[in-house]
């Protein structure tokens, strides 16, 4: 199955690593550790998340307040958000 990510999404991710880097150095690199491992979860087992809205999941980072919003259209899952959990909820409904 393959993973894409919206730009908006992308930008997200961006941010959150560069924020982390800047807290401590390295941080960023084991925050996308943790999303890899997440993304891998939901490769795996895209139906095991939570699902949050009509066809749109959250699948929860273990180490940092953070989740990914998905959606799958045929063989490709659409991350919409790289969401901070304690910010805004919903902000990325308008993305779909």
């Amino acid at each position: 199955m393959k993973v894409r990510f919206l730009v908006l999404a992308r930008l997200e991710l961006d941010e959150a690593v560069d924020w982390y880097n800047q807290q401590t150095a390295g941080l960023g690199r084991e925050f996308l550790d943790e999303l890899d491992r997440a993304v891998r979860r939901i490769v795996h087992l895209p139906l095991s998340c939570t699902e949050i809205e009509p066809g749109l999941r959250r699948c929860l980072l273990a180490r940092f307040p953070y989740g990914l919003i998905y959606g799958m259209e045929e063989k490709t899952i659409v991350v919409i958000a790289v969401a901070h959990l304690h910010r805004e909820p919903h902000y990325w409904l308008d993305r779909m």
